[in-house]
């Protein structure tokens, strides 16, 4: 993968000493200029910036790094990690989306079912795969391949990265929520190992129709969330611009989403997010999923739909404080 080009907000001042840099070394071989001195003090500056942004992530700032455009997708982790992959089509009811990819691969040696939500690069990809919003097909088609994965006996890793379900008019007309429902129900009965992976983005619905899993894991600058930081604002504040407010609230980093119990594990990132280096991305990912099936693998179908139904009934159960006397 390209190095990254694009620059965030808060990644400008990284950006300028950049620049600064490259522009001090080619002054140098141009005049023949020792400034080796001049270099490493703005190399030291960098790195001192580096640690002040990266430290201090606000959630929207993480949000955005989610959706950085350089990150690595979903094909781009199943390529890094897996073996042999086999992409299968169709829902065998209406047509395939393209937007929710699956098949069969070899990971650590073994045979596992992959599903994933891909984004797509450029602009004619984004189009073709409706840019990571599968449609009622796309949850049919995964539940067809979970069905098959439980048949054969193969453990199910699922990539999530979308926006959310698409909720256009089409789709709605082809049951896209009962498609969704009907994979969650499904999900929790599936008699094989399943694992989850929150690569990107985690929107609403469209992120929970391949979510219901035994472990879900989710890289740290992505986002887990019942909608966008955009749509609650809209909601609550009537202005899409409170995003980054609305982001602090919800509670939707990788950081708050362990905290809660939502996940059960966050995978670190390289130093300034996943896109800084895809490599190092992709072999803390293996190395994680590797050790959660290890353990998935030991418990047999019966305890791991058990234990899948009480993580499930867990999730948002809180306590209340007693009453306060004086």
């Amino acid at each position: 993968m390209d190095k990254p080009t694009y620059t965030l907000e808060f990644e400008k001042p990284l950006r300028e000493l950049s620049a600064q840099l490259d522009q001090l070394k080619q002054q140098s071989l141009e005049s023949n200029l020792d400034v080796t001195s001049e270099v490493a003090a703005i190399e030291r500056k960098i790195a001192a910036t580096q640690r002040e942004i990266y430290s201090n992530l606000t959630p929207w700032q993480r949000v955005q790094i989610a959706r950085h455009p350089k990150r690595p997708y979903a094909l781009d982790y199943v390529e890094a990690i897996c073996e042999d992959f086999r992409e299968m089509h169709g829902d065998r009811q209406f047509k395939d989306d393209r937007a929710l990819v699956g098949g069969t691969a070899f990971f650590h040696g073994h045979a596992v079912m992959i599903i994933a939500q891909h984004k797509g690069r450029d602009t004619k990809e984004k189009v073709a795969r409706n840019f990571g919003m599968p449609q009622p097909e796309g949850y049919r088609k995964a539940l067809r391949l979970m069905k098959t994965a439980e048949k054969f006996g193969l453990p199910v890793l699922t990539f999530i990265d979308t926006p959310g379900a698409y909720p256009g008019l089409s789709s709605e007309e082809r049951h896209v929520s009962e498609a969704i429902a009907v994979n969650l129900r499904e999900m929790a009965l599936l008699r094989v190992p399943s694992i989850a992976v929150v690569v990107g983005e985690g929107g609403s619905g469209g992120a929970l129709g391949i979510g219901v899993t035994d472990r879900v894991l989710i890289f740290e600058n992505s986002y887990y969330s019942v909608i966008s930081p955009e749509g609650c604002a809209a909601i609550l504040w009537k202005d899409a611009a409170a995003a980054p407010k609305a982001a602090e609230a919800m509670k939707i980093t990788a950081q708050h989403l362990e905290k809660f119990g939502i996940v059960d594990e966050v995978v670190a990132e390289p130093f300034g997010g996943a896109h800084n280096d895809p490599k190092q991305a992709a072999a803390a990912l293996g190395y994680t999923l590797q050790k959660h099936l290890n353990d998935l693998r030991a418990i047999k179908p019966e305890k791991l739909v058990d234990l899948r139904y009480e993580r499930l009934r867990h999730l948002g159960v809180y306590e209340e404080a007693g009453e306060i006397r004086s």
